[in-house]
């Protein structure tokens, strides 16, 4: 069941000691499904891990290299880790094809295969950071995503909703929103989130979407109208 990684290790400048790390965490959830026995997890606890990495390596790389506000760091920081941008370097670092998935799944090229190549991008730097430690996880960040960050800030690219939502809470109450999870359906095909926007214990909107992060776009965009923010 498993594919060669050998020409993806010479690509990454990455040699694994423990090839089954590797191997996880290119194992989607709907593989399992028609494959019980393959000897493998499915890749989303460390996918978790790799997004708390993920966060930590940004955040110190902005802590040290700029020394604007915690809430202009803040954006910046999650539209660097957007789903879209993670999607595109996975697909610049070919990942797709090393991707296990169901049958179902395979046939699915559209937006579906973007959230899963997100987050097998996470899950890689979990399997990184579980093999090698954080500073060879936080060079790989560096070289593969950190390097979009000007363009970013060139573009302005961190106007999103999110963003903005986060912005009008910072700025008029002092508060960072939190996004919850309130409902998941659907097979892993077809997923559909519904996603809480809070200002602290308060739900402020409702969100949905076939990720957690457009859910939560959809959610901060809500909130924004409810409360007359610009």
């Amino acid at each position: 069941m498993t594919k060669n990684l050998n020409k993806l290790e010479t690509n990454l400048g990455i040699i694994f000691k423990d090839k089954n790390l590797f191997q996880q965490a290119f194992v989607h959830r709907s593989y399992l499904n028609e494959h019980p026995k393959c000897g493998l997890e499915h890749n989303e606890r460390m996918e978790f891990l790799g997004d708390a990495v993920l966060e930590l390596a940004v955040t110190k790389h902005l802590y040290e290299n700029y020394s604007n506000s915690e809430g202009e760091l803040t954006i910046w920081r999650a539209a660097l880790v957007n789903s879209k941008i993670l999607a595109k370097i996975a697909a610049n670092l070919e990942l797709n094809k090393y991707l296990l998935l169901s049958k179902g799944e395979t046939r699915d090229t559209g937006r579906a295969r973007q959230f899963i190549l997100a987050n097998t991008f996470e899950a890689l730097v979990g399997a990184i950071y579980l093999d090698q430690g954080f500073k060879k996880a936080g060079e790989f960040i560096e070289k593969n995503l950190i390097v979009e960050l000007q363009n970013i800030l060139e573009k302005k690219l961190y106007h999103d909703p999110k963003s903005r939502f986060q912005e009008g809470a910072q700025d008029k109450l002092g508060i960072t929103p939190t996004y919850e999870v309130l409902t998941e359906s659907g097979p892993d095909h077809a997923k559909q989130f519904i996603v809480g926007v809070f200002l602290g214990e308060q739900m402020i909107a409702k969100g949905k979407g076939p990720s957690k992060q457009i859910a939560q776009e959809k959610a901060a965009e809500a909130g924004i109208k409810k409360k007359g923010w610009k």
